[in-house]
């Protein structure tokens, strides 16, 4: 068989959720060890902390960001979608940023920035030019937004590289993924409750719009005047507030499998608040409070089920959280506790509680590893092909 013709090669998902596993058990500890100065930070030109912000960003977030586009666009449009050796080259490109980041030092700066937008580069280019081809044929009209996103995370990257705009390109890097988990909540979210509970959730085109519309603009918060960002996202948060309310979470949080998405999308709505209320008063959170949790109760806590489900379900098998699965995310919940409400209460103990949130995230994803790259690396267990 030809190393194109594996089945991991099959569909994006295969390859990058594999990726994003490892990248998730490995880079918060890896950070971790850094930032007690148990391990040495890369010899780079830009800090530790760059090079943290950057990997969770652009190595996990982009992983599992790019494999879930990469599978989902496909099915949007109705396409057989990028396979075979067009994945392999993603993946190498991946791989190259990886070294390139933690080599950047030695590296020639024009080679190292050729090797960190490579990837990028590429799979933007790709997603995008499927959604223009096909846009006829895509079942979802607000496809533009993607559009508009994915270029834009090409500047996050780059600025997030510069001493003079690093928070520049941190803010719109979360930004940007806001909007992608906010377009997959109301996507995902409708159809597992209606699947699940037999139950319709709240969507209304007009108030949809609005929230897509006022997180396009917060992307740009950090250039905003900051009475001006704060005020959107004040209203952003009451908007997103006021539809959880009627998005029944009372029946969703019978069961962690989907009671972890709303958790999550709690706090999307708990970060846009902190970063209105920080406007207008001066609380001394321990840590970096709003930038964590957005990575670990919306990206943390929302991404490995989401693992979960699309691994099974597009390799043929049945959607249900066994009890190893549902302890996967009980340990992700731990780790947002430990990273974001510990320190608060003990916050001595600072590097004790980042040392244990970087744990749960080596805990979780080891065993996401262990259980679903075996999947992800074999064909599907019903005849499908893809």
């Amino acid at each position: 068989m030809k190393i194109s013709h594996h089945p991991l090669w099959l569909v994006g998902f295969r390859p990058f959720f594999s990726l994003a596993c490892l990248a998730g058990l490995s880079l918060p500890m890896l950070w971790s060890l850094m930032f007690s100065g148990a391990l040495p930070a890369p010899a780079t030109s830009f800090s530790s902390s760059q090079w943290h912000a950057h990997e969770m960003f652009f190595g996990f977030g982009w992983a599992v960001l790019g494999g879930f586009l990469l599978t989902s666009t496909k099915n949007w449009v109705n396409i057989r979608g990028y396979h075979g050796n067009t994945l392999i080259f993603l993946v190498a490109a991946w791989l190259v940023e990886r070294a390139g980041m933690w080599f950047e030092g030695v590296l020639p700066p024009t080679l190292f920035r050729i090797s960190n937008n490579l990837f990028l580069v590429s799979i933007v280019v790709m997603i995008a030019a499927t959604l223009i081809r096909h846009r006829q044929d895509d079942s979802y009209r607000d496809n533009y937004f993607f559009l508009i996103v994915l270029p834009l995370f090409l500047l996050s990257k780059n600025l997030m590289l510069g001493t003079e705009y690093f928070q520049t390109g941190w803010s719109m890097a979360i930004g940007l993924f806001r909007m992608a988990f906010l377009v997959m909540f109301e996507r995902t979210l409708t159809q597992f409750m209606k699947g699940v509970f037999q139950a319709a959730i709240l969507r209304n085109p007009t108030l949809d719009g609005a929230i897509k519309l006022l997180a396009l603009t917060l992307i740009f918060a950090d250039l905003m005047p900051s009475p001006l960002a704060a005020a959107i996202s004040l209203l952003l948060a009451v908007l997103l507030g006021g539809r959880f309310v009627f998005w029944k979470p009372h029946l969703a949080m019978r069961r962690i499998d989907l009671g972890i998405m709303y958790l999550g999308y709690l706090a999307l709505t708990a970060q846009l608040l902190i970063n209105a209320i920080g406007h207008f008063t001066d609380i001394a959170w321990v840590g970096t409070v709003s930038v964590h949790v957005f990575t670990f109760g919306v990206m943390g806590l929302v991404i490995p089920a989401m693992l979960v489900r699309i691994s099974k379900g597009h390799t043929g098998r049945k959607v249900v959280f066994d009890s190893l699965d549902r302890w996967v995310l009980r340990i992700m919940i731990l780790g947002f506790l430990a990273r974001i409400v510990a320190p608060q209460l003990y916050p001595t103990g600072y590097l004790y509680w980042l040392h244990l949130a970087a744990t749960c995230w080596l805990a979780s994803f080891s065993i996401l590893a262990w259980r679903y790259i075996p999947y992800l690396m074999q064909a599907r267990v019903d005849g499908r092909e893809h």
